[in-house]
């Protein structure tokens, strides 16, 4: 569970933004300062030695587009191409926000930063991602992408073409159609959270008055980040009564474009709302881990109705189950998604299922154990919940059946990857003692729900399968609605 106590308004978004994330309807606006801590120069000093050169003060300007536009006056394009090249070129690996932002599973994101860490980390994150910089990448489309980066002011790899002087900015409309049609539609379709935007950021306000162009009063619901102003940063108290007046002016003026200010005391909490928006969308993605020799002490064909109805209902209730095919326990979870696939003619079995065999035949260089390990690893680290069902196997003599060392394996790389485990105690062998360790020691593994701990308590009673189903859909209801 995160540490952090949000206020009502900060869990009222990360609540709708799950939402709109889970109906592909979410996208993100990056500004400079989502690459702030990446080392992304800002844009006083990326002008700095350009303003010496004209003898002007770059700490007294404000209008530093203009400052960029009287440069290329007097010396043109040449040296401020130089400076975007070089300065951007230094940003090689995104900041924990780049990297949750690509794993929470956004499709959509829009910038108007020349870095490329936005990409990169989506790449690393194993994703295809298209990029539109320039108004010919638009007549063509990757297939099968993962996600779709519209550049609006262009790339550090073609800074001839960057928008950064007046010039730019004036011409865009002509010059950059479709950009401005692409957004246009994005924002009329989809929920934006703007990141990494202050108002010294001089892209902001040409930003906010191409969205009234754009969409005039047809403003649908965005978000975005602002840090309270604090009286800490200011000597004098004048300065931090004024600082929050004119925020909270800015804050009433941004509503006129639909824009809604989510406010954090310390930009560290931007990465704890952005985690927690993972957490409850990783609730949704559910681990079954288990294995079956013996289904004792159920009758067989009780065991496998127990497992089907399990994942049928699980399917049914929205979850997305993720199974690694373990033995007497993979086919019947696979049977029970697709049985509600197949009622309810869900159309992709992709939003259902996810299946990784275990690969059973050693080659290559790595042994099949730490392939094993790595697997598991992988499959947890996509999960919010795993369920724990039996666990046993044939000892290496194939003499009796034991307790799964993969099962409890899989239980300690949830714990790892902070998933929530449900261990079924009824079904014996390793579920049993991993049932025995939470319920000893429920403060360590669930949040303080007394209806919740005392469902888990029930899962090493009853032998009825109806009823364990209900139990264990109840769990799954509590976690997600925490």
């Amino acid at each position: 569970m995160n540490n952090m106590n949000f206020t009502s308004e900060q869990n009222k978004f990360i609540n709708n933004f799950v939402i709109e994330i889970r109906n592909g309807d979410a996208a993100i606006f990056a500004g400079a300062g989502l690459s702030a801590s990446s080392g992304f120069v800002n844009w006083k000093d990326l002008l700095r030695d350009l303003a010496d050169e004209l003898d002007l003060d770059i700490d007294k300007e404000h209008d530093l587009i203009g400052v960029a536009q009287y440069y290329f006056n007097r010396h043109k394009r040449s040296k401020i191409n130089n400076k975007i090249k070089n300065e951007f070129s230094t940003l090689t690996k995104g900041s924990e926000n780049h990297k949750l932002l690509s794993r929470i599973g956004i499709e959509t994101f829009w910038t108007t930063n020349y870095d490329q860490l936005i990409e990169k980390t989506l790449e690393d994150d194993g994703k295809v991602v298209e990029k539109k910089i320039r108004n010919e990448d638009f007549s063509s489309n990757i297939k099968r992408k993962d996600a779709i980066i519209y550049k609006m002011h262009g790339d550090k790899d073609s800074p001839d073409e960057a928008i950064l002087i007046k010039d730019d900015y004036e011409t865009y409309q002509d010059k950059k159609e479709l950009f401005s049609t692409a957004l246009r539609g994005d924002l009329l379709s989809k929920t934006f959270l703007f990141i990494g935007f202050s108002f010294d950021d001089p892209n902001l306000e040409y930003i906010l008055g191409r969205i009234k162009v754009l969409l005039k009063d047809n403003t649908p619901t965005h978000y975005c980040f602002f840090k309270e102003v604090n009286e800490k940063d200011y000597q004098e108290e004048k300065d931090f009564l004024y600082a929050k007046i004119k925020q909270e002016l800015k804050i009433e003026d941004l509503r006129r474009y639909g824009i809604n200010a989510i406010m954090v005391k310390e930009y560290s909490d931007i990465t704890l709302i952005l985690s927690e928006i993972e957490r409850k969308l990783k609730l949704n993605n559910i681990f079954i881990s288990g294995a079956a020799h013996s289904y004792e002490p159920f009758e067989k064909k009780e065991a496998i109705d127990f497992i089907h109805h399990l994942s049928y209902d699980l399917a049914k209730e929205g979850n997305k189950i993720i199974s690694g095919y373990g033995l007497g326990i993979g086919s019947i979870v696979i049977n029970g998604a697709l049985e509600y696939k197949y009622n309810s003619e869900y159309k992709s079995l992709d939003d259902l299922l996810v299946l990784r065999p275990f690969p059973q035949i050693e080659s290559g260089n790595i042994s099949i154990k730490e392939r094993w390990t790595d697997y598991r690893d992988e499959m947890t680290s996509k999960a919010g919940i795993a369920i724990f069902i039996f666990g046993n196997k044939w000892d290496e003599k194939g003499n009796k059946v034991i307790d799964s060392d993969g099962i409890k394996e899989e239980f300690d790389l949830c714990i790892k990857n902070k998933v929530i485990p449900i261990p079924i105690g009824i079904t014996g062998y390793i579920s049993k003692v991993l049932w025995d360790e939470v319920t000893n020691n429920l403060d360590e593994y669930y949040p303080d729900n007394e209806e919740l701990r005392k469902t888990i308590t029930a899962l090493g009673d009853s032998k009825e399968k109806e009823k364990i189903v209900e139990n264990v859909i109840k769990i799954v209801k509590i976690l997600q609605e925490k």
